[in-house]
């Protein structure tokens, strides 16, 4: 069964930004696609840091925090060859942890406009 259909995306909302947290990611976002027709997920939460030593300390730290509150690993993970952009997939919610420069060139934020944006403040 999927992380989606288990796991309430309120909770894994606040682990996965408290992992983020645990290790500094700056300039945190959850992107809501609920009320999009044809979304791809319920949320995107994008996050970035200075080098890609970090974004592996903050993707190691999103993957611990959700195990050890909701005992699920992610369905998938891409970019750790070279930690510019991370994605973990968590069924119904989507990690996206980029350094900085790649954040700011592939700017989802933007490609996803009409979701509703939520800045997460630390």
């Amino acid at each position: 069964m999927k992380v989606k259909e288990q796991v309430d995306n309120g909770g894994l909302l606040d682990i996965i930004i408290e992992g983020i947290l645990l290790k500094k990611g700056q300039e945190i976002v959850n992107l809501d696609f609920a009320d999009l027709e044809n979304a791809v997920c319920s949320n995107f939460i994008i996050c970035h840091a200075n080098s890609n030593i970090q974004v592996e300390a903050i993707t190691q730290s999103v993957k611990e925090r959700v195990k050890e509150e909701l005992n699920e690993n992610p369905l998938h993970i891409e970019g750790l060859e070279n930690a510019h952009w991370v994605l973990l997939d968590y069924g119904d919610v989507l990690v996206h942890v980029f350094q900085e420069e790649f954040r700011d060139f592939y700017k989802l934020e933007e490609l996803w406009a009409d979701a509703k944006i939520e800045k997460i403040d630390k």
